[in-house]
């Protein structure tokens, strides 16, 4: 379900909306439009944007295509977007690792996110999930922190490796519940899911999208949601804020950027398109499939939320004393 919009918000849309056709004539580049993601096809993040060059497509008129350019945690795919002509017919879906995490994680980091791109609008958001082992004997986070407690440095977690969002999000959740737990990383979130459902560590964040069967399954149990309201496919499962962690907000989005330079009447423009392809049934059900939300946001106020997650997760990666080379 679409998360709720300020009336500011909501009135913008709508005058994007009102204005989309204008827009699109003065803005785009009425040429093809590629759309750059930086991961390999058939992840989420592909599979939205798949869905949003077919909308795409349809709205503008013009060709829309994919283009992978996976590696280095997104960053390929980000710095093939900085180089490209700022003309509108490359953009980039970014994702919260590959723009807000990676510039603390990565010492040689080939683009800055915040001088190399222009923001155009976020696109989804959703939350993560703490799960369990079934035999685990704390059964929410309330009793959990009760038990980590009890055991400084003895209780272990799992993550599909060193300073991805899983493990970044747990480091956070200790640091505002005053733990000490025990990283355990693994090459990929499948093994670490499976070694959870196997009992050999006991807990761990991961995506909603990778979770839930094993919840619904009865193979793993969820003690808390990272993001500040409950979500629509676990209504049952509290957040972490109603456990006693206030404002505690994990929430995994991503949002669509054209490189620096570009002129703001074709971000305008693309941010029109996008607002109206937002509503696709394909698109929709593609980010309700993931456990997310569709979340449209106007470019300023995408990146105002970009430079406020930068700091954030800039802080998690200095608390996980993570660096990659």
């Amino acid at each position: 379900m679409p998360i709720p919009l300020s009336r500011r918000h909501a009135l913008a849309a709508l005058a994007g909306l009102a204005l989309a056709g204008p827009a699109l004539a003065q803005g785009m580049p009425g040429r093809p439009l590629r759309i750059v993601v930086g991961y390999p096809a058939g992840q989420t993040v592909d599979i939205v944007a798949r869905n949003f060059a077919a909308a795409l497509t349809k709205e503008t008129g013009q060709p829309v295509i994919v283009d992978n350019r996976p590696g280095a945690n997104g960053s390929l795919g980000a710095q093939e977007v900085k180089k490209s002509a700022p003309d509108g017919t490359t953009i980039l879906l970014g994702t919260l690792g590959q723009m807000t995490i990676n510039p603390t994680l990565y010492k040689k980091l080939p683009y800055d996110t915040l001088k190399d791109f222009a923001p155009i609008a976020q696109v989804s958001t959703g939350a993560l999930l703490l799960v369990a082992t079934p035999s685990f004997g704390p059964n929410n986070l309330r009793e959990l922190i009760a038990y980590a407690k009890q055991r400084p440095g003895k209780v272990d977690f799992a993550s599909g490796g060193n300073g991805i969002t899983a493990h970044l999000a747990m480091v956070v959740l200790e640091r505002q519940a005053g733990l000490q737990l025990n990283h355990i990383p693994y090459k990929g979130s499948p093994a670490a899911i499976n070694d959870v459902m196997a009992g050999q560590v006991p807990i761990m964040f991961d995506a909603l999208a990778s979770t839930l069967p094993q919840v619904k399954a009865g193979k793993l149990k969820a003690l808390a949601v990272s993001s500040p309201r409950r979500n629509p496919l676990l209504p049952e499962v509290p957040t972490a804020d109603e456990q006693g962690l206030k404002g505690f907000d994990i929430s995994s989005w991503v949002g669509f950027l054209a490189p620096a330079g570009t002129p703001p009447a074709t971000v305008n423009a693309l941010h029109a398109a996008i607002q109206r392809a937002s509503a696709s049934p394909e698109i929709q059900e593609s980010i309700r499939a993931t456990g997310s939300e569709l979340a449209i946001t106007m470019p300023a106020d995408f990146g105002r939320f970009l430079a406020s997650e930068i700091r954030k997760w800039g802080q998690a990666v200095n608390d996980a004393g993570v660096q990659v080379d």
